[in-house]
C-alpha cells in the first residue's frame, strides 16, 4: 500500500467518525431546546453509546497502522501543507484516544447527559446540594481521564489541551495575571469617574418575538446563513456545528434585557460564522475543524463586542431598533443608547459582564477549577469558596446557589479547562481586529452602511478556512506577526472606555 493509499483510507475513517459525532451532537443540541423532561435518561444511553463508537473508531490499531504507512513520506515533506497537518492532528487523536478506555469515554458521555439535566434542575431551585453528587462524580471520572492522558506538570494541564492545544496551567496563569494587573486599576477608575449611563433604557419592556426578529436580522446582517442555520431558545446559550449546511444557534430572551438576547444571539452567531466558513470539501478531517476554543471564542467575542457594541455597527441599526420597538426607544437618543450597552458595572452573571469586568469572572473560574481538580477543593465547598473568591474580586456576595456557582452549564458534562478559552478569545480577537483594521481601511464606513462582507470575507480567508492547518499560537503569529499578547485589549478597552467616562 502506497502512503497515498493510507492517507486515503485515514481520510475515510476520521471523516466516518466525524459523521457519528455530529449524531452526537445534534442529539445534544436537542437534549438543550426540546427534548421532553422525562427522555433524560435514555439519552444519556444514546450519548454514551455514541460517544463509545466513536472513540472505538478513533483508537482502532488499524488507525495507528495507516498512519505509520503515511508519515514521512512526501505528505509531509512540507510541514504547512494541508496533508501534514491533517496527518499531524490525526496522530494527535489518535495517540491520545489509545490512552483512554472507551468505558471511560462512555461513563463521561453518559453522565454528561444526565449532568446537564441536573444541574437544569438544580439551577432553577438554586440547590447546588442537588448538583453536587454528579459534580463530584464527574470531577473523579475527569481526573482518572487526566491520568491516563498523562501530562508533563500538572493533571489540569490536559483538561486544558482538550480546548486549546498546547495551553498549560502556568503560561495561562501568568497571562492573566498581567491582563488582572492592568484590567483592576482600569476598573477602578470608571467606578470612580462620577460618570453613570441610563441603563434603564435597556430594562424597558421589550417584547419577546420582537427581540428574536430583531437579533435574528441583526445575526443575519453580519453573515450568518440562516439556510444552513436556525435560532432557538435555551437555557444557557450555545451554537453548535452539525456538518455543512447545518448549524445551530440558541439564545436566550429576558422581557426586561434587551442585551442579553441581542448580544447572546451576535456572540453565538460569530461562532456559527466560523462553522459555516470552514471547507465543507474538508469535512471531518482536521483541515475542516475548527483549530481552538480559545480562537472560535475570539470569532464570538469579535462579532459581539468588537463590532456588535461599537457606534458604527448601531449608527446603522438604531434607526431599526426604535422601528422595531416603538414606544419603547423613541425618545433614546444614539448616545445614550451607546453608553447603556457599553456600560461598566460589576455583576453577578458571567454571560451578562461587560468587556471590562468579564475576564475577571473567567479568572475567579480558572482559580476554582484549579483547586476543585487538583483537589485542594472538596466539592461541598464549592459554594462558599465561590462566594469567597467573587466578594474578593467584585466586592459583592451572590444571593443564592444559581446567581453564584450554577449559573454555567460547563462543569454539568465535563468542560473542565475550558473557561480560560474565553479569556484567550478575547485576546485573539482584539490583536485580530487591530491587523484586520491595518489590512482593510475604511471598515467603519462599511459598518455604517450594514455591510459586513470584507471583515467575515477577511475572517474566512484568514481564520477559517485554515481549519487545523497551524495550531493556534501559531495561527495568530502568522495572521498578526506577533505572538499573543494582553496589550491589544488594554489597548482596546483603554480606548472604548476613555470615550464614555474619561478615564
Amino acid at each position: 500500500m502506497t502512503a497515498q493509499d493510507a492517507y486515503r483510507q485515514l481520510l475515510t475513517i476520521v471523516r466516518e467518525r466525524s459523521t457519528l459525532e455530529s449524531v452526537a451532537g445534534l442529539i445534544g443540541w436537542d437534549e438543550r431546546t426540546y427534548m421532553p423532561p422525562k427522555g433524560g435518561a435514555h439519552r444519556a444511553e444514546q450519548s454514551s453509546l455514541l460517544a463509545r463508537l466513536g472513540h472505538e473508531m478513533m483508537s482502532a490499531p488499524r488507525v495507528g497502522e495507516l498512519l505509520a504507512q503515511a508519515e514521512g513520506s512526501e505528505l509531509t515533506r512540507d510541514p504547512d501543507a494541508p496533508e501534514a497537518a491533517n496527518l499531524r492532528e490525526i496522530r494527535r487523536g489518535y495517540d491520545r484516544a489509545v490512552k483512554v478506555p472507551a468505558r471511560l469515554v462512555a461513563e463521561i458521555a453518559k453522565l454528561c447527559a444526565l449532568g446537564q439535566t441536573i444541574w437544569q434542575d438544580a439551577r432553577k431551585k438554586s440547590d447546588f446540594a442537588m448538583f453536587a453528587p454528579s459534580l463530584e462524580k464527574m470531577v473523579g471520572l475527569k481526573r482518572e481521564e487526566a491520568q491516563a492522558l498523562g501530562f508533563a506538570d500538572r493533571p489540569y494541564d490536559s483538561m486544558l489541551n482538550d480546548f486549546e492545544i498546547g495551553a498549560t496551567t502556568s503560561e495561562i496563569t501568568k497571562v492573566f495575571a498581567d491582563l488582572r494587573a492592568e484590567l483592576a486599576p482600569l476598573v477602578a477608575a470608571i467606578g470612580a469617574s462620577g460618570r453613570k449611563p441610563k441603563k434603564e433604557i435597556l430594562a424597558r419592556e421589550y417584547a419577546v418575538d420582537r427581540q428574536h426578529l430583531f437579533a435574528q436580522n441583526a445575526a443575519a446582517a453580519i453573515g450568518f446563513d440562516f439556510a444552513a442555520g436556525r435560532l432557538d431558545t435555551t437555557v444557557h446559550p450555545f451554537c453548535s456545528g452539525h456538518g455543512p449546511g447545518d448549524c445551530r444557534l440558541t439564545t436566550r430572551y429576558d422581557l426586561h434585557a434587551l442585551n442579553q438576547g441581542l448580544f447572546g444571539t451576535l456572540h453565538e452567531a460569530g461562532h456559527g460564522m466560523y462553522e459555516q466558513g470552514l471547507d465543507p470539501a474538508q469535512f471531518g478531517t482536521p483541515m475542516g475543524t475548527a483549530v481552538s476554543l480559545g480562537i472560535h471564542e475570539s470569532q464570538s467575542r469579535l462579532w459581539e463586542n468588537q463590532v456588535g457594541r461599537s457606534r458604527p455597527f448601531w449608527e446603522h441599526f438604531f434607526p431599526r431598533a426604535q422601528q422595531m420597538f416603538p414606544g419603547t426607544l423613541e425618545d433614546v437618543g444614539l448616545d445614550d443608547f451607546l453608553f447603556a450597552i457599553n456600560s461598566v458595572e460589576r455583576s453577578f452573571i458571567r454571560v451578562e459582564a461587560d468587556e471590562a469586568t468579564y475576564n475577571l469572572h473567567i479568572i475567579l473560574r480558572f482559580e476554582m477549577e484549579q483547586a476543585l481538580f487538583g483537589g485542594d477543593m472538596k466539592v461541598g465547598d464549592v459554594p462558599a469558596a465561590w462566594n469567597e473568591r467573587f466578594r474578593a474580586i467584585f466586592d459583592m456576595t451572590p444571593a443564592n446557589d444559581a446567581q453564584g456557582c450554577l449559573q454555567d452549564v460547563h462543569w454539568s458534562c465535563g468542560g473542565i479547562g475550558y473557561f480560560p478559552t474565553y479569556t484567550l478569545g478575547n485576546l485573539y480577537a482584539a490583536q485580530f481586529m487591530e491587523q484586520i483594521r491595518s489590512d482593510l481601511a475604511g471598515l467603519d464606513d462599511d459598518f455604517r452602511r450594514g455591510d459586513f462582507r470584507r471583515l467575515k470575507g477577511w475572517l474566512n480567508e484568514k481564520i477559517h478556512r485554515r481549519g487545523m492547518q497551524f495550531r493556534p499560537r501559531d495561527l495568530c503569529r502568522r495572521v498578526t506577526g506577533k505572538t499573543l499578547s494582553h496589550e491589544p485589549l488594554l489597548r482596546y478597552l483603554r480606548q472604548k472606555y476613555a470615550a464614555f467616562y474619561g478615564v
